[in-house]
């Protein structure tokens, strides 16, 4: 029991270091939040656990390895690069064009932007082939390939959680909002995943 309760915190603890680290999916869970509040959230959360569970399942089987990441890495850092620059244009041209119309409704819907921006963020990549190889490692020797099972269970239910909170702050917060701030915030959001995608690129072509 002791065991259980042990890697159970080390779970928690751990995986707080990437569920809650600011990046693109955080910027577009806020962009979405303030239309569509929790709901959204959980949308993102549903396209992130199907790109998670997958990527867990193949790490514990052993499909994925650390022979063909450099190549993998940087094939993904620069697709998610020009994924993140295109993404935000379109946010800044709903948001500046049509008249001024308030740009509460993005063009692209929460649960496919949590699947790209999770399989096409090279960081999340890294982390489950650095830091959760290690959970990852510890429950299989706990509970073999059912291990995987209790890691998702201990983990998953942090994203679902925070994403929902992010957008039930983001829609609560927007109600205090003027349409037009509405606005400025997408295109300063829209900047900020032009910054993460400039990182991407430059962490891509380093590798390539």
């Amino acid at each position: 029991m002791e065991e259980v309760l042990v890697f159970a915190a080390a779970v928690v603890l751990i995986s707080s270091s990437g569920v809650m680290s600011p990046g693109p999916l955080f910027a577009t869970n806020v962009m979405y939040g303030i239309r569509d509040g929790m709901r959204a959230g959980i949308k993102m959360a549903i396209g992130h656990t199907l790109v998670e569970l997958p990527l867990i399942l193949l790490l514990g089987a052993g499909l994925v390895s650390f022979e063909s990441f450099p190549q993998f890495r940087a094939a993904v850092a620069i697709v998610g690069a020009l994924g993140l620059f295109a993404f935000a244009a379109l946010q800044v041209r709903g948001a500046l064009g049509r008249g001024g119309q308030d740009p509460k409704r993005p063009g692209y819907g929460p649960l496919l932007a949590g699947v790209m921006l999770t399989a096409l963020n090279p960081f999340f990549i890294v982390w489950w082939l650095t830091i959760g190889i290690k959970l990852i490692s510890d429950a299989l020797a706990l509970w073999s390939f059912a291990g995987l099972a209790v890691l998702f269970g201990l983990h998953i239910w942090m994203d679902y959680a925070w994403m929902g909170a992010v957008g039930f702050a983001s829609k609560k917060g927007s109600r205090f909002m003027s349409a037009r701030v509405r606005r400025v915030l997408v295109v300063v959001l829209s900047a900020v995943l032009v910054y993460f995608g400039v990182i991407f690129l430059t962490d891509g072509l380093a590798m390539a």
